[in-house]
């Protein structure tokens, strides 16, 4: 359960002056965003409105009664967001204790309301479970050119061995694809032009490939078709193991390296079509295996950073004081994950509205995973 992780978690606060529990705080805050509540004073006002709930179906004390929403902000710009990190992982470890992680996406998003005159957005970077659903941890930095050293910070948190790790062109660096290999799981990473030699020889092989495919290794294909909202695409997959390519110093250096990907996409919108193609450098040697793991890849944006923007507003949220803006991105992780697990037909927005009316129903979502 959600409390009996959080149990024990140090409260910065001076002790003589402590009259809410930080544990049962954490927890109220957490069922108010997940009922709908975005800021501080709604939380509050849900709060105080569902005091006799909060007692008598979570069991929550409150020995002081509902604290005020200064005192719930304040808690949350003092609590240690690295500390808060490890228990939400925790918890979520113990969540996906029986379910395949699978396909993990490693992708980050600048949380833009953090920002302030003097001090950079917040910048989050995600471990997303496509088939899971969950958001398996998160670490923050203050600029998205620290991705490079934030996601091997992050995988150091995770147990991510059996699984295969995708991550976007920033995060295609040898020091996270040794990380990655060196937890026992594979990797299929993006590259662009911050890549540029690798990028233009992977994209050459696979032209000359295609040109004169007797003198190239086996290159191997399979394809997938997507509809919906009016949108078409047809994605084609190539995977080949380029032993001349990979035998190279310079790729010799990668662990694990094993073969080199290419997707083309062809999207028709409104009678409108587009083509689009990337490279990838990978530890799979199986296309179907490839062709899943780049497709679910782009899960972490429609599935994550979308409803953290749509659902939850969180580009609109101006917390920014010292950890809030954090710490607050863990409850919304929090709250996601629960909503996304629901067995129901609702989308994650309506399931927030009927939360908020519901309190049968909010308490089910709330025990649906033993949160």
């Amino acid at each position: 359960m959600l409390k009996e992780h959080l149990e024990g978690m140090h409260d910065p606060r001076q002790g003589s002056k402590v009259r809410h529990d930080m544990v049962e705080t954490i927890i109220m805050v957490t069922c108010s965003v997940i009922a709908g509540c975005d800021v501080w004073e709604d939380i509050a006002d849900y709060c105080r409105v569902k005091e006799e709930w909060f007692r008598e179906r979570i069991g929550l004390k409150l020995v002081n009664g509902i604290p005020s929403h200064d005192t719930m902000q304040r808690i949350f710009q003092m609590m240690d967001p690295k500390e808060f990190e490890r228990r939400f992982i925790g918890w979520v470890e113990e969540l996906n204790a029986h379910k395949n992680k699978g396909i993990v996406s490693i992708d980050g998003k600048t949380m833009r309301g953090s920002r302030s005159d003097d001090q950079q957005p917040i910048h989050m970077v995600s471990a997303w479970a496509n088939e899971a659903r969950l958001v398996l941890g998160q670490i923050a930095t203050e600029e998205k050119s620290n991705e490079i050293t934030a996601v091997p910070a992050l995988l150091e948190l995770l147990d991510i061995g059996g699984c295969i790790v995708t991550a976007d062109a920033m995060s295609c660096q040898k020091a996270i694809a040794k990380k990655i290999s060196g937890a026992g799981a594979d990797y299929v990473l993006a590259l662009k032009e911050n890549q540029l030699t690798a990028y233009q020889e992977v994209a050459t092989y696979f032209e000359g490939a295609e040109e004169t495919p007797e003198v190239y290794a086996p290159v191997f294909t399979a394809e997938t078709d997507d509809t919906g909202h009016g949108r078409i695409e047809h994605r084609v997959y190539h995977l080949t193991l380029a032993d001349d390519l990979l035998q190279h110093k310079d790729y010799k250096a990668w662990s694990q390296l094993r073969a080199i990907g290419h997707m083309h996409s062809t999207v028709t919108r409104n009678g409108v079509t587009s083509e689009e193609d990337h490279y990838y450098l990978t530890s799979l040697t199986n296309v179907e295996d490839f062709a899943r793991a780049a497709r679910l890849h782009w899960g972490v944006e429609n599935s994550l950073h979308w409803c953290l923007d749509v659902t939850f507003r969180e580009d609109h949220s101006r917390m920014r004081t010292n950890h809030e803006a954090e710490n607050f991105a863990v409850i919304r992780h929090i709250a996601l994950n629960i909503l996304k697990n629901m067995d129901d037909k609702m989308s994650v927005a309506r399931r927030r509205r009927h939360c908020a009316y519901d309190d049968a129903y909010l308490e089910k979502v709330i025990l649906s995973i033993h949160a």
